[in-house]
């Protein structure tokens, strides 16, 4: 079975092994939501479409806009969506943002996943349109390991012991400018602002794990917690954290579309 190289594939070493991986297009946009149309007027070849509302989250509800599946439901999905245990190769139109969900939620349950780096529009191969009917397969369940998940009780208590805690929403969110996004403005307290774009160079592409590496500084050892506004980017983080050499690293899954709906949680509204 091919391995892959990294958590991060080129186009180039894609192109060389299409036949040998799971493609997934989790292409997402926050105004839209999951763009399937999009999938059917082009996709990489043999690709298949992942939700990430219905295939990569539990409803939203009291636990954000994204909550994590249960690992029956994620181990139904991965199924339903042909996941036969070749490694799965994600892409997105959005740089890895959406994409990075899945990597995440995979290699967490000890499966070999990638993000295309550069997303869709890296890819200077053919496109393919129509949708792409996967043939079902059984998978196992795999329940969430604890240690790679923070939960909404346990937060503040992580950074209290010396998380240190990324939030990859914009500076301007985590500040507190009101937003049409979020519930409150603000961020939790003791949190950092990290823009998941910062992990990025002018192509839309990850930068060079030692510059990662030197920017990140103290934030990739020992305990890293990366949250976002639904779980989503935040595993950006977690994915530039690991080309930084950090191979730990925990997601609040519920992120701030969790923490600002109870009044009862703090908020700060200052620069960290």
């Amino acid at each position: 079975m091919t391995q892959l190289p990294g958590p991060l594939v080129s186009a180039d070493w894609l192109a060389s092994h299409l036949d040998s991986v799971i493609l997934a297009d989790v292409r997402w946009n926050i105004s839209v939501g999951p763009q399937p149309d999009e999938h059917a007027a082009g996709h990489l070849p043999g690709a298949v479409f992942v939700d990430l509302d219905a295939d990569l989250s539990a409803p939203a509800g009291a636990a954000g806009r994204h909550p994590l599946p249960t690992p029956t439901a994620f181990a139904d999905a991965r199924g339903r969506l042909g996941f036969d245990g070749r490694p799965v190769v994600a892409y997105d139109a959005a740089n890895g943002a959406i994409a990075a969900r899945l990597w995440w939620m995979l290699d967490s349950i000890g499966l070999e996943a990638a993000v295309l780096d550069g997303g869709l529009a890296a890819w200077t191969g053919p496109l393919e349109t129509g949708a792409v009917v996967p043939t079902p397969v059984d998978v196992e369940v795999v329940p969430w390991p604890a240690d790679r998940f923070v939960g909404v009780e346990d937060v503040l208590g992580a950074i209290a012991a010396g998380a240190t805690h990324l939030d990859a929403r914009s500076a301007e969110r985590f500040a507190g400018v009101d937003n049409p996004i979020d519930v409150r403005p603000g961020h939790i307290p003791g949190s950092f602002s990290r823009p998941w774009q910062d992990n990025l160079d002018e192509d839309g592409r990850f930068r060079p794990g030692e510059e990662l590496e030197a920017e990140l500084g103290p934030a990739v050892h020992p305990d890293l917690v990366a949250s976002c506004g639904s779980g989503v980017t935040g595993c950006h983080t977690l994915l530039a954290a690991r080309l930084a050499g950090h191979e730990g690293g925990r997601l609040y899954t519920g992120s701030w579309s969790e923490w600002s709906r109870d009044d009862a949680r703090p908020v700060a509204t200052d620069g960290g």
